[in-house]
């Protein structure tokens, strides 16, 4: 069995982390460290998992457990790794944004690799450290991908995204508590979202030569859970073409799917799937992409690094099923 040890336990992620990981088939809790919740029995910070989990937060760390996902928030992972001392052999699993770009990818000894398997899967089975992807991020690459393998991203491209108030954290704000939420809708971080450094990474990692604006626009929707985006440019060939292209590239991905049907988010929530649709309007191709948040996009996405990188298949503890109605 993997011993698996989960750093900053009480958010969103860790919640989520922790519901698939309970039943995962290969996977021991060894510990989930809260300082905020030490002692505390986990179901009273996540409700759902009363009569799963009988395990407690703890302030205590065990230095040798073989996957360590560090669910921290933004910019607190590197602080952590290097106030704590972990084994050489202990693989880490970040769901932070801290080691997602190259130029951050080596750091105490330890090189991560980007964890987006769609991409990259030969390298995550052989890595021993994984940035995971940022939701938007995994949403709007997915929708891209195939066109930058093929060398067919030539101009511009325009982006637009919704994603759920759970996208923002467990701690309430100013643009997150129910009654700005509810029957409301904005925009926030207009061409300047933190995730557009991935996004454009990996889309010059499959086409060199792309140098294109990426324009993007996230939106804060009044739902909970979720991904609805929108991507379109410029494409010379026919719609059919387009969508041979996309079953092509993602023939062997799974959990990436291409659908004929107009594409709707309850098909994805609370499951590991993306789901996309392709067509093409006035010479533009329109690409939508949906994924839930919490888990194609954050804590299902870590766990399928962590089935690759320990030889599981891939589908291992993520056969979901989503809401229909």
């Amino acid at each position: 069995m993997i011993q698996v040890g989960i750093i900053g336990g009480s958010g969103y992620t860790a919640g989520e982390l922790l519901r698939l990981l309970v039943h995962h088939p290969e996977v021991t809790l060894n510990f989930v460290y809260s300082t905020t919740n030490a002692g505390n029995s986990i179901y009273k910070q996540h409700p759902d998992l009363i009569g799963e989990l009988a395990l407690k937060f703890t302030a205590t760390i065990n230095p040798n457990v073989d996957v360590l996902f560090l669910c921290l928030g933004h910019g607190r992972s590197r602080s952590f790794l290097e106030a704590n001392t972990f084994s050489s052999s202990t693989k880490v699993i970040d769901l932070g944004n801290d080691f997602r770009l190259h130029k951050d990818q080596s750091f105490l000894q330890r090189d991560f690799v980007y964890g987006l398997p769609e991409l990259q899967k030969e390298k995550i089975q052989s890595a021993s450290n994984i940035a995971n992807p940022g939701c938007f991020a995994t949403a709007i690459q997915l929708g891209l991908l195939p066109l930058a393998s093929a060398g067919k991203l030539t101009d511009t491209v325009h982006i637009n995204a919704t994603t759920g108030s759970t996208g923002a954290g467990v701690l309430p704000g100013g643009t997150t508590h129910f009654s700005w939420r509810d029957n409301n809708f904005s925009s926030y971080k207009v061409f300047t979202h933190q995730h557009l450094g991935e996004i454009e990474q990996s889309l010059e990692q499959l086409q060199t030569d792309f140098d294109a604006p990426v324009f993007f626009i996230p939106n804060r929707g009044n739902f909970s859970k979720g991904i609805y985006a929108t991507m379109y440019t410029s494409y010379d060939g026919d719609e059919e073409e387009a969508k041979a292209l996309y079953k092509s590239f993602y023939a062997d991905a799974a959990f990436t799917i291409i659908s004929d049907e107009e594409i709707y988010l309850k098909q994805v929530t609370n499951t590991n799937k993306c789901i996309l649709h392709i067509s093409k309007k006035n010479g533009m191709l329109l690409i939508t992409s949906i994924l839930d948040n919490l888990i194609k996009g954050a804590s299902g996405q870590a766990i399928h690094n962590m089935n690759l990188m320990f030889g599981l298949e891939e589908e291992t503890g993520l056969e979901l099923k989503a809401n229909a109605f």
